[in-house]
């Protein structure tokens, strides 16, 4: 960076140099204000050398100091390069009365003044030329800001502090017309956009294109706040995502559907196939004279096949508990932590907050997935031994919190980009989108994970 501002220096240095070296000979004013300082110059020499011919109008030292007036004036049109060769015309002028006699020349008091003048001259020049500098970067600059502003093929808004439509570009005239600027923002865009805070916001136009909106402040002073209004076509991203929802919606659908075919064949055939066993085993091992150890060999046979049954009856649950249809989640809930404390001897225990309530079908079931997953990653791969489901009734959104004490884990490398993305945590951060909220993660190793997810209580406008 120091080396570019060297060089960027250098060559203005050069430039300058060669500006010096090639005064404005070419323009009439320059050449005026060269006549007006060879008139002073004049005065002054017939002031020293005939001072009856002058009388007392000019008093001493006068015309030297009223140098200030054409070299200040070249300054000011040409800068530094204008006073600069002002002020070297004006020595070289002034050489002959310098070579007077004393009592004539008055020398002691003009190179005084000549230097003060000198002095005025350079840091004058060198003001003005800083600041013709600044003004030319400047135009530049917007030069350059509103060949953009007119060649981006998205369509732009200048809107002033009132929201007002100040500036546009050709391709917001296009989408607009050519009649928009002077028009309120709220009559184009609607009165749905926040304009203090419109990044992010996506709107459909009369168009039928998706346009993200994002401002920038473009302030010129305390009383100009101005705001430049980017609107980005993501129709093509709109509809690709819209796509990927519903593409990623009848996956999940047809899970469902097959976990709820599968737990009623469960339930229907082999579960009923178990107990039938069990009770004939049973009905075995009460004829009279069976062995006594063949009796005890029905009876662990009969253990088993209940255990089996009760196996199926779980897996018939887990994948789709009745009493979420029937009772809704909160009791779904309580039936899978009462589960998880009895049957796998975890710790767990189920808080509810705010008015418990039913709500939509895929609301309680997307709730059911993500803690149930949640308990499973807790069980299976967290090794917990203390797990706590707390439940947050809002009026716009239902919360979910599942906190365990299990060994945690890296959430970097199980992010969907990471090297080991979590299959499960991409599930649950899934039916979290599709119902229109967030999911988030937060894990320590060897301190336990924290499954945060925030639900809308009614589902979005594009969902089944």
């Amino acid at each position: 960076m120091s080396s570019i501002t060297s060089e960027t220096g250098a060559l203005t240095s050069s430039s300058f140099v060669r500006r010096l070296l090639r005064p404005p000979i070419g323009e009439i004013p320059f050449w005026i204000i060269q006549v007006s300082l060879l008139t002073i110059v004049g005065v002054h020499y017939l002031a020293d050398v005939r001072p009856n011919f002058i009388g007392s109008t000019f008093p001493t030292g006068v015309p030297v100091a009223v140098l200030v007036i054409p070299i200040g004036y070249s300054a000011l049109r040409y800068g530094l390069v204008g006073s600069g060769a002002t002020m070297s015309w004006a020595i070289i002028l002034w050489l002959p009365d310098l070579l007077l006699p004393h009592d004539q020349g008055h020398v002691s008091d003009d190179l005084l003044n000549l230097s003060i003048v000198l002095l005025v001259a350079i840091i004058f020049g060198r003001l003005i030329e800083r600041e013709r500098i600044d003004q030319s970067r400047i135009l530049a600059v917007e030069a350059g800001y509103r060949r953009l502003f007119e060649s981006n093929r998205a369509p732009i808004l200048v809107l002033d502090k009132d929201d007002i439509i100040s500036d546009a570009n050709p391709a917001a005239y296009a989408l607009f017309g050519a009649t928009i600027v002077g028009m309120s923002g709220e009559v184009i865009l609607g009165g749905d956009v926040d304009f203090n805070e419109p990044q992010g916001h996506v709107l459909t136009l009369g168009d039928g294109h998706d346009y993200r909106l994002d401002s920038v402040a473009m302030p010129r002073g305390p009383s100009d706040q101005r705001r430049q209004l980017n609107l980005e076509d993501v129709t093509e991203e709109r509809s690709e995502e819209r796509r990927s929802r519903q593409f990623a919606r009848q996956i999940i659908e047809v899970e469902e559907a097959q976990r709820r075919q599968l737990a009623r064949e469960l339930h229907d055939e082999p579960l009923q196939l178990f107990l039938h066993l069990a009770r004939r085993i049973e009905t075995l091992s009460l004829v009279p004279g069976v062995p006594s150890e063949v009796v005890s060999a029905l009876g662990e046979t009969r253990r088993q096949s209940l255990d089996a049954a009760s196996r199926l009856r779980t897996l018939a649950r887990d994948l789709r508990p009745p009493v979420l249809d029937q009772l809704g989640l909160v009791a779904a809930l309580s039936s899978l932590v009462a589960h998880l404390d009895v049957d796998i001897e975890l710790s767990a225990q189920l808080e509810v907050r705010g008015r418990s309530r039913r709500l939509e079908p895929d609301v309680e079931l997307g709730a059911f997935r993500i803690v149930q997953e949640s308990c499973n990653n807790a069980v299976r791969h967290a090794r917990a031994t203390h797990l706590d489901v707390i439940v947050s009734f809002s009026e716009e959104l239902l919360e979910l919190t599942i906190v365990d004490n299990g060994q945690g884990f890296d959430v970097r490398e199980s992010a969907p980009t990471g090297p080991a993305p979590s299959l499960g945590i991409v599930g649950m951060r899934e039916r979290a989108r599709l119902l229109g909220g967030t999911l988030s993660v937060h894990s320590t190793i060897g301190v336990g994970t924290v499954v945060q997810a925030a639900l809308r209580v009614t589902m979005p406008a594009d969902a089944p």
